[in-house]
């Protein structure tokens, strides 16, 4: 894109909050509610299904009882066919969002997903690995292709009193779709063993749901019709780059952003090998290990974006940096039982939900109306740059430098100290420079 913004979002000066205020440039819909819900299902439901056959394709490959190496190669593999569409495809659905109506664009997702779980039907059916795996590949895609539209939505559903608020509830039904997610995934896989067609059945059937409930997301108009549509997925990358790069509390949001999908991707993939060979317990045990972080990061978000009080709440961010270290480094301690490790991952993702909510607020609100699909896209790509770096950071921890699975948690929570701390701080000054200037 050529365009770029004139002049950062107004933001408030007073030194004690750093909130920032938010300024509409246009009004949201008179019945917003309806339209808000309709888009809280129909995520809900994406995000059920796209966790759910992750994690089932992942714990079909643990109970097949591949060697230590391969199990570790092909889980590497899952995470990062999880994470090449968002890469991949995430600026073609910016471009989507920005050219056509956000919720035209969310409909035709969910006519393609119908088509992917299809696909993936069959392939669980089979028990053909391969296929499984280019399903994760194909539902990400169709993931990568909605993230823009799904974020681009909230301002333009909601007044701007209500972006954080809605950033929080958006923020907690992700995640609990994710814990039902794992937990289903994991019922999934002991219950349908050896007859997986009926995990493509129900998940299929979830798909339709989530067809129903995108025809209730309000019409909105196009941002940007005079878009023009590259065939190269990289060729607006550079000027969304630029447009982030011009804002500086945007690009320190951009990054602690990017960093958060980073950790949470590598606890993913941490916690299902600690609960098969240090805790020793069964897939469901697991699926609820990785529903404690899902259940801390929606309650955290939900509680940040109460405590937000409709504005953009920054000083919670080092709050949830700090959070987030101690508890990473308190599950890394050896002789934890199940439920001190459920404790500690939940606060992990509690404080995490802190972390998030703020920045995915700045990401939505700095840009310009017209840029907000573009410069959201290339968030959700450096996002997922982050999640594809985690499935090979978890593979050098566990294959290269024979890490435990606890250790690789100490790892993480002195990642998080050195990666969240530093940026945090820097969008501080970033916002007090900014609120200076104006």
């Amino acid at each position: 894109m050529t365009q770029y913004p004139t002049s950062p979002a107004t933001e408030s000066t007073e030194p004690v909050s750093l909130a920032v205020s938010a300024q509409p440039s246009y009004g949201p819909p008179a019945n917003w509610r309806t339209g808000f819900w309709s888009l809280i299902v129909t995520q809900f439901q994406g995000a059920f299904n796209d966790n759910a056959l992750k994690f089932l394709v992942i714990y079909l490959i643990v109970e097949r009882n591949f060697p230590a190496g391969t199990r570790d190669w092909l889980v590497l593999l899952v995470g990062a066919l999880f994470a090449l569409p968002y890469i991949l495809f995430s600026l073609a659905g910016g471009y989507f969002a920005d050219r056509f109506s956000k919720r035209s664009v969310t409909i035709g997702t969910k006519i393609f997903e119908i088509g992917v779980m299809i696909f993936a039907l069959v392939s669980l059916a089979l028990g053909n690995l391969p296929m499984e795996a280019a399903a994760v590949f194909l539902i990400s895609t169709q993931g990568a292709l909605f993230g823009p539209c799904k974020y681009g939505l909230l301002p333009e559903l909601l007044p701007d009193n209500k972006l954080s608020w809605g950033n929080g509830v958006i923020e907690l039904g992700t995640f609990i779709a994710a814990i039902t997610a794992t937990m289903a995934a994991g019922f999934l896989a002991v219950a349908f063993r050896g007859r997986q067609m009926w995990s493509g059945v129900i998940l299929l059937a979830f798909t339709l749901m989530g067809l129903a409930t995108s025809l209730g997301i309000s019409r909105v108009p196009a941002a940007d019709h005079a878009r023009k549509f590259r065939t190269n997925p990289f060729a607006d990358l550079s000027g969304q780059i630029a447009i982030i790069a011009q804002d500086r509390v945007l690009s320190w949001a951009v990054l602690g952003n990017t960093y958060l999908w980073f950790l949470a991707a590598l606890l993913q993939f941490v916690i299902v090998i600690y609960g098969h060979d240090v805790l020793r317990v069964d897939e469901t045990q697991i699926s609820y290990l990785q529903a404690a972080v899902g259940i801390g990061i929606g309650v955290g978000s939900l509680t940040a974006g109460y405590l937000s009080r409709g504005k953009i709440e920054t000083r919670l961010i080092p709050v949830g940096a700090v959070g987030m270290t101690i508890f990473g480094f308190l599950v890394s301690q050896r002789g934890l039982g199940i439920w001190g490790v459920r404790l500690d991952l939940a606060m992990l993702g509690f404080f995490g939900g802190f972390y998030a909510v703020p920045l995915n607020a700045l990401i939505q609100h700095r840009p310009a109306r017209a840029q907000k699909g573009g410069v959201i896209a290339a968030a959700n790509l450096f996002s997922f740059v982050g999640v594809f770096f985690a499935a090979g950071m978890y593979f050098f921890f566990a294959s290269v430098a024979h890490l435990p699975p606890g250790q690789i948690f100490l790892a993480g929570a002195i990642m998080t100290i050195a990666a969240t701390w530093y940026p945090a701080l820097a969008l501080q000054k970033a916002q007090l420079r900014d609120a200076a200037s104006h």
